[in-house]
Parts: C-alpha cells; sequence; structure tokens
C-alpha cells in the first residue's frame, strides 16, 4: 500500500490539522490530578511533529482518550497529554476547553507559525463517532491540510478521523506510514505457521477482525474477554464474565457477538496447522480451562475451572478472569512451533498481580520464539512494560482493532483517503 506523504507536499508556513492517539493510560495522583501512566502513543508522533515544526507549521492536534461517548468528562480531557507534550518539546502547546466552538475557532485562527494547539477530547462532541460531516467540516475549516498519524484509530469512520478529508487535501504522517510498513510485512508474504493471538476487551473490534484475520493466519488463539464470547457460544457457562464493551462504532452496536463468534467456530473447525507435525488443529481455540473469581479483586476466592468438563457452579465461576495452567501450556506450544506471531489483547485481567499468569505466560513464549514477533494495542503494550519484555519483540505497534482489520484485508477508512 503506498500512502500520500507529508513529505510529498511543501508544507511550509501551512495550518496543519493533526490527528493523533493520545488515548493513553490515566490516574489520579494524590492531588486528584491526573497523570499519564504510559507515554508510548505520545512518544511514537513526535518525529511527526517535528517535521510539522521544522517547516514553521501551525499544528492543531485532535484526539480522544477514554470513553466519554458524546459526554463531557473531567477525567478525560486532554489538558495532561497537552502538559506532557509541551514538556518533551520544550515548547508550549495551547489549549482549549471544546472541540468546536468560537473559543476553538478563535484559537486555530490566531495560532502563530510554529505554534501549537490542542483542541479538546474528540468524543466529547455528540457526532464524532457517527462521523458527522457538519462537525468534519467545522474541523476541517480550522486548518489548510490534515495530516493523520494516528494508525489505531484509522479503522474509525469517525469525524476527526474519515470525515474532515472530504473537506481537506488529506496526507499520512511518519508513524503511520512505518506502522503500515511493519504489518504489511505480515500480509504480503509471511512465514508459516502463521498464529495469531487475540485477547482483551474490546469484544466488538476483537472478534469482528478474527472472522477477517482466518484469512492469513493459520491458527487463532482466543483469551481474555474474547474467549468468554466463545465460550458462551459453545454453550459454556460465563456467568458474570465480561461479554461485552463500550461500542465505538454506531454500526456494531445491534451486533449480536455471541451470535457472530458461534458462526466464526462452525465455520473454523479445521485449521491450517498440525501440530507437532501431525496433529491438525482447528483454526479458532479458546481456553481449555480458566481462573474464576467470585468477587473481582478478592483474590483469596480464586478458582481453576475446567470448562470443557465440569458442571461449573455459579458459587465458584461468578467471573473468569485469566486462562488456566492447561490452557498456558497448549498456547505456549503452539506459538514455540510458529514462524509468524501476531498478538493483540492479554489473556485476563493482567493488571492485577494475581490474575496476570496467563498474559506472562503467552507473553514469554513469544518472546522466545524463532519467530517473527509483532505485538499490537495499549493493553498488549501495558503488560509487556509490566513484566519487562519491552525490547523482547521484533516490532511492538500501539494500534488495536486497526491492525486486526488491516490485517484481515479490509479497507481502513481513515486509510483509504491517504492512498495513492
Amino acid at each position: 500500500m503506498k500512502l500520500k506523504s507529508i513529505k510529498d507536499i511543501d508544507v511550509s508556513g501551512k495550518k496543519i490539522l493533526l490527528k493523533v492517539d493520545y488515548n493513553v493510560p490515566l490516574s489520579k495522583n494524590s492531588k486528584g490530578q491526573m497523570q499519564i501512566m504510559d507515554d508510548t502513543r505520545i512518544q511514537i508522533s513526535l518525529p511527526t511533529i517535528r517535521y510539522l515544526l521544522s517547516k514553521n507549521c501551525a499544528v492543531i492536534l485532535m484526539s480522544h482518550v477514554g470513553r466519554p461517548d458524546g459526554e463531557i468528562l473531567e477525567d478525560c480531557r486532554m489538558k495532561p497529554m497537552a502538559n506532557h507534550l509541551a514538556h518533551l518539546l520544550n515548547q508550549p502547546v495551547s489549549t482549549v476547553n471544546e472541540v468546536i466552538g468560537d473559543q476553538a475557532a478563535g484559537a486555530a485562527k490566531n495560532l502563530l507559525p510554529g505554534g501549537l494547539l490542542m483542541l479538546e477530547n474528540n468524543r466529547f462532541a455528540k457526532g464524532e463517532t457517527g462521523n458527522d460531516l457538519t462537525l468534519a467540516k467545522t474541523l476541517a475549516s480550522y486548518a489548510d491540510i490534515f495530516v493523520n498519524d494516528g494508525f489505531s484509530l484509522s479503522h474509525r469512520a469517525h469525524a476527526s478521523v474519515e470525515g474532515v478529508t472530504h473537506f481537506l487535501p488529506s496526507y499520512a504522517g511518519l508513524a503511520l506510514i512505518k506502522e503500515v510498513e511493519m504489518l504489511s510485512k505480515l500480509t504480503d508474504h509471511p512465514q508459516h505457521p502463521f498464529v495469531a493471538v487475540v485477547g482483551g476487551a474490546k469484544i466488538s473490534d476483537k472478534v469482528d477482525a478474527i472472522k477477517n484475520l482466518r484469512k492469513v493466519a493459520d491458527v487463532i488463539l482466543v483469551g481474555g474477554g474474547v474467549a468468554n464470547n466463545f465460550l458462551k457460544a459453545e454453550g459454556v457457562e460465563v456467568f458474570h464474565s465480561y461479554l461485552q464493551d463500550v461500542v465505538a462504532d454506531e454500526t456494531k452496536k445491534s451486533v449480536d457477538y455471541i451470535e457472530f463468534s458461534k458462526k466464526l467456530m462452525d465455520d473454523a473447525k479445521q485449521g491450517k496447522m498440525l501440530l507437532d507435525g501431525f496433529i491438525p488443529l482447528p483454526q479458532i481455540i479458546y481456553p481449555v480451562d480458566v481462573y474464576s473469581v467470585t468477587k473481582l479483586k478478592k483474590t483469596d476466592s480464586i478458582h481453576l475451572v475446567n470448562v470443557t468438563k465440569e458442571v461449573i457452579q455459579e458459587k465458584q465461576a461468578n467471573m473468569y478472569i485469566d486462562i488456566g495452567p492447561k490452557t498456558q501450556k497448549l498456547y505456549s506450544h503452539i506459538i514455540s512451533q510458529a514462524k509468524t506471531i501476531f498478538w493483540n489483547g492479554p489473556m485476563g485481567i493482567f493488571e492485577i498481580k494475581e490474575y496476570a499468569a496467563g498474559t506472562k505466560a503467552v507473553a514469554n513464549a513469544i518472546a522466545g520464539a524463532n519467530a517473527t514477533t509483532i505485538l499490537g494495542g495499549g493493553d498488549t503494550i501495558n503488560a509487556i512494560h509490566q513484566f519487562g519484555l519491552d525490547a523482547e519483540y521484533d516490532y511492538v505497534s500501539t494500534s488495536g482493532g486497526a491492525s486486526l482489520e488491516f490485517l484481515g484485508g479490509l479497507e481502513l477508512p481513515g486509510l483509504k483517503p491517504l492512498t495513492l
């Protein structure tokens, strides 16, 4: 895929509307202020920002954090990210308290060459996730050129991702171009067996994308909230286990992901990989055992449940929180025989130490594999940081759902307008 790059045109002195993904993990400090726990996504945007500043551009940044879903949430404001960016660049970053409006329009109009302005959380605007073109046109009116440097958002047909491209000349940023180049290595000529590992909690993205990953992967190993949907689809009781997320795309809100998972399982009984050279595997493999708790964060209530054999009692299995030791061993063995590995999403609630064993086992297995290893997604990055394995993989991508859809051969709404 060839993209229109910001280096293909003369951007000198132009006003740039720059889409970035600053959806970083935040927590409150002792003063009640939101602080950044991991700035990887901000660091990734720096080459593009520095390039534009070197060309004396005025740069207007757009991003979101969290899932405000059209509501104004004080804990989801962009101020902490603007302050951190200012620190990294050693120059001021102006902010406004709105996405569009008189304040935003005035700040954009008065932004001088070499200056930086960050708009408020894009998802505070009610028309953002519905790709409202009136909102997009207003955003576009602030600048001369649109640059998308947020590959991880490019599977979203949102106003600040796809909508603005209808009203401005649009180009790819440097981080986005690098991401496409790296992921293309998996789609063009990957070595086989190709094993994909998919977990996490963004069900609407992950389950849908597994359908497309089947086109390129020999085997798909599922865990986390994603696995709960497949277990439920196979008739395994999951009780109060996580089954659905807050859907970021309007078109996905009416989908029954359990039924969708069942259809995927029915279509994927026979895979393309032979374990140990002679054991045929199904293309989609879900856990054979899981750890469960009766109450989240009450670690003394952990039970091990064999989901394929036992009659599961609700008093023992209120919520599944990690893959079990048999599944860890099975997944690690399959991973050890892969030549190409793509991993997106943790196997359980790894943020709690007692629930992190499954994710850590998979992380170690991938790190030790004699294979091309590419990781994607914010939670996956947080997990390998937690385990001290950051340097053990060939490429670590910040994108989650976007990388899954790209690998599956889908046309990403945010990339299409940037394609030559």
